[in-house]
C-alpha cells in the first residue's frame, strides 16, 4: 500500500488540511483491515469492485450513514486516482462507481432577531475572554469564514486602514474580505485586552486561549453553542450555522450569488447555492407582494 505517497501527495501537492489528509488516510486504512480480514488481502493496490461493494454492504449493515459512506468511498476513488497517476494500476476500480442516495441536507440558519439577541442582549464580560469570544461570533457572522479560517488568523492579515481581512481558505487560497467599521472597533478594543494579558510578545495569531496558545477545533465550537443556547431553541448551534446565517442575510438583502461566492471562498457556484433555500423564500414573498397579478 502506497499510503505514505498518498499522505505526501494530498498534503503537499492538493495542499487540503492536515484534518482531510488524516480523514482520507483513515478510510483507506479501514478498507486495507477490511480486505485483510475478509479476503486476506495483505495488498489493497489491485481489488476487484466486487470487494469494494462487499465492504460497503458491511458498513451498511453496521448502521453506518450513506452520507459517511460516500465519504469513505470517496477517499478511497481518490487513492486509487493516486495510483493511476503515478501509474501503478491502470483501472481504477471505483471509475463506474455510483454514489449511495442521501436525503438533501438543510442547515437552518440564525435569525437575524437571534444574532440580535447573541451581540447585542447577551452580557459579555469586560475580559479579555469575554470579548474574545464576542469578537469570534462577529468575524463569523460578518465574514461567513469557516470555522479553520477563523482559528489561523493572525494580526498582519488585518488591514485597519482598508477594512479588510486577509483569509487563508482551502488549499491555501487566499481571499480578501471586506469589514464592518463597528468590527474593526471590537477588534480594536480586543486587541487592548489582549495585550493587557500576554504584553508585545509575538504571539502572531488574533486568537488566543487564555493559556496564550492557538485555538481548537472543539474550543470554538463550544463558544458558539455556549451563547446560542442562551438565544435560540434550534437543535444545531455550530459555526457552520453561522457561516449559513452570513450568506442568506446578506442574499436576502439582495447580494449577487457570484459576489457571495467570492466571500466565502467557493471554487464554484454550486456549492455556492446550497444556501440559497431561504432567499428563494424570500424572494417568493416578493414576488407574491410586488406581482400585480396577484390576489391579496
Amino acid at each position: 500500500m502506497h499510503i505514505t505517497q498518498f499522505t505526501d501527495y494530498l498534503s503537499l501537492e492538493k495542499k487540503y488540511s492536515l484534518h482531510t489528509v488524516n480523514a482520507y488516510v483513515k478510510d483507506v486504512t479501514s478498507f486495507s483491515e477490511f480486505c485483510k480480514s475478509t479476503f486476506s488481502n495483505e495488498e489493497i493496490d489491485e481489488v476487484s469492485y466486487h470487494q469494494i461493494r462487499n465492504w460497503i454492504v458491511a458498513l451498511v449493515e453496521e448502521g453506518v450513514s450513506n452520507r459517511s459512506i460516500n465519504r469513505k468511498v470517496a477517499s478511497l476513488k481518490a487513492y486509487y486516482k493516486y495510483l493511476l497517476k503515478i501509474k501503478i494500476i491502470e483501472f481504477n476500480p471505483l471509475a463506474k462507481h455510483k454514489a449511495l442516495k442521501t436525503s438533501k441536507k438543510i442547515e437552518v440558519p440564525f435569525s437575524e432577531k437571534e444574532m440580535e439577541s447573541v451581540l447585542i442582549a447577551v452580557d459579555f464580560e469586560d475580559t479579555f475572554e469575554g470579548w474574545r469570544d464576542k469578537l469570534i461570533i462577529e468575524l463569523f457572522y460578518a465574514t461567513g469564514m469557516r470555522r479553520s479560517e477563523l482559528i489561523n488568523i493572525k494580526l498582519n492579515d488585518i488591514d485597519f486602514s482598508a477594512c479588510q481581512i486577509k483569509i487563508l481558505g482551502k488549499r491555501n487560497k487566499e481571499r480578501i474580505v471586506p469589514l464592518l467599521n463597528s468590527v474593526l472597533q471590537n477588534i480594536q478594543k480586543y486587541l487592548v485586552f489582549r495585550e493587557n494579558v500576554f504584553g508585545n510578545q509575538e504571539l502572531g495569531y488574533l486568537f488566543l486561549l487564555s493559556s496564550g496558545n492557538k485555538l481548537y477545533d472543539t474550543f470554538v465550537y463550544r463558544v458558539i453553542n455556549s451563547y446560542f443556547s442562551k438565544a435560540s431553541l434550534k437543535e444545531k448551534k455550530s459555526p457552520h450555522v453561522l457561516r449559513h446565517t452570513f450568506a442568506t442575510h446578506i442574499l436576502n438583502k439582495g447580494a449577487d450569488l457570484n459576489s457571495v461566492k467570492e466571500l466565502l471562498g467557493h471554487s464554484s457556484l454550486a456549492s455556492t447555492q446550497v444556501y440559497t433555500h431561504n432567499s428563494i423564500n424570500e424572494l417568493k414573498n416578493v414576488y407574491k407582494n410586488a406581482h400585480p397579478r396577484n390576489k391579496k
